[in-house]
């Protein structure tokens, strides 16, 4: 089997979205748009930095989509998954599912290597 593609082309992409903050942040956009701190809360242990990063990559990836409701008082924004971002949802959870399947075997054989 070969890869699909230009490997030189797809390599950073694949880097970008399989970031577990990436992956995360995508599963969590694809329930409904949320808020900053809505995202923050959900995505445990992300620092405020990296999720201001993870988003800033996202949107300028096309990925997700950032609406500033700036009539409200105060001020705020949401995000949302975009077309492109939706259709990564269901290859993500494909690989979480698979994760969380094989979790335990891979746990087995990562204590088993460093007995060695």
């Amino acid at each position: 089997m070969s890869v699909p593609g230009d490997c030189a082309r797809i390599s950073p992409i694949l880097s970008r979205v399989g970031d577990k903050w990436t992956v995360l942040v995508v599963l969590i956009l694809s329930e409904r748009p949320k808020r900053y701190n809505q995202v923050r809360r959900e995505v445990e242990n992300i620092s405020q930095r990296m999720l201001t990063m993870t988003l800033r990559g996202l949107e300028r990836d096309g990925l997700v989509a950032r609406q500033v409701y700036a009539d409200k008082n105060p001020p705020w924004v949401e995000y949302r998954l975009t077309d492109l971002g939706q259709s990564l949802v269901e290859p993500l959870f494909a690989l979480c599912e698979w994760a969380a399947k094989n979790c335990k075997t891979i746990e087995e054989n990562v204590a088993r290597s460093a007995a060695k």
